[in-house]
């Protein structure tokens, strides 16, 4: 008989080199994970259209699903409006009647409620996508975050805005003036739920829009306009009576939970991460000089 082989000197087992081949993929993926954290790839853009497509499809699912409460929203309303008056914060109703009473300035304000949560959300997530594709998966997913904490503060918080308060005296801003595109007024009220008022995305998704552009624009007067954007919000959410103060608080908070969390998966803040995902830097361009400036560096060397 010849002599026995390596495997069965071991016992069956497989050399050496084979046994350690399990741990070395098992650690190439540990790094690949790490590598991914520290510099995400670059999202496809078909995958990022779908999936914003979907969530915004079961955000609006789930927060029109939730049932509405009205007795207990009109609860909560008059538990938010008695705390903000022990607090001497209560102003919201005179914000409001100041603003109705100038024509041209809170139609204005109707349709920037209407509008602008949508577009200006749009527009950051495309420029994100466009300048900086190493930033986009980790600042996205600060609002995905943000906006699935605010579904749970839908179900379980069911707040009547100021406006559908029960002798509240505010005004109904969209109704009276008779602007369009509002889901809190008119036809627009049988698909939309009237007490997903706590907490204020209006207030989550702008100051997460007014952090970005502040953090990663180049140019001080956009970044200053991206610091004013949440602020003329909230003063657009309370003069038009949709949101008590509070509810910009809860937003807040919902919005710092998102950061805290893309914190926890990417083990940095998103926005130190790398512009361009490592391994797509662009090389740098050879400096070129006009052919006249080196002759006489080439006269030089003939004599």
């Amino acid at each position: 008989m010849g002599e026995p082989t390596e495997i069965q000197q071991n016992g069956g087992r497989m050399p050496d080199g084979a046994t350690r081949a399990a741990p070395s993929r098992t650690a190439a993926l540990r790094t690949r994970v790490r590598d991914q954290r520290r510099s995400p790839a670059r999202p496809r853009i078909w995958f990022e259209l779908v999936l914003i497509g979907l969530s915004y499809w079961i955000y609006s699912l789930v927060r029109n699903a939730v049932p509405e409460q009205e007795s207990v929203a009109q609860k909560h309303a008059g538990w938010i409006w008695d705390l903000e008056k022990s607090l001497g914060i209560a102003v919201e109703r005179s914000v409001n009647h100041a603003a109705d009473g100038i024509g041209w300035l809170i139609t204005g304000m109707n349709y920037y409620y209407a509008t602008l949560h949508f577009v200006v959300t749009i527009g950051v997530l495309v420029w994100l996508y466009r300048r900086h594709p190493g930033r986009y998966g980790a600042v996205r997913t600060v609002l995905f975050v943000t906006t699935a904490i605010a579904l749970v503060g839908f179900y379980f918080f069911p707040l009547a805005p100021p406006r559908l308060m029960t002798d509240g005296g505010f005004i109904d801003t969209v109704k009276t003036h008779g602007t369009w595109g509002s889901m809190a007024s008119g036809p627009a009220t049988h698909v939309s739920n009237q007490f997903a008022a706590m907490p204020s995305m209006h207030i989550g998704w702008s100051t997460w829009c007014g952090l970005t552009i502040f953090f990663l624009a180049r140019r001080t007067w956009v970044r200053v306009l991206g610091l004013l954007y949440p602020v003329a919000t909230l003063v657009v959410i309370v003069a038009t009576a949709n949101h008590f103060w509070m509810d910009a608080v809860g937003g807040l908070l919902c919005l710092l939970v998102g950061y805290l969390a893309a914190r926890w998966l990417y083990h940095s803040w998103v926005y130190s991460l790398p512009q361009v995902p490592v391994g797509e830097e662009q090389p740098a361009e050879p400096v070129t000089v006009p052919e006249q400036w080196s002759e006489p560096a080439v006269t030089s060397a003939r004599r």
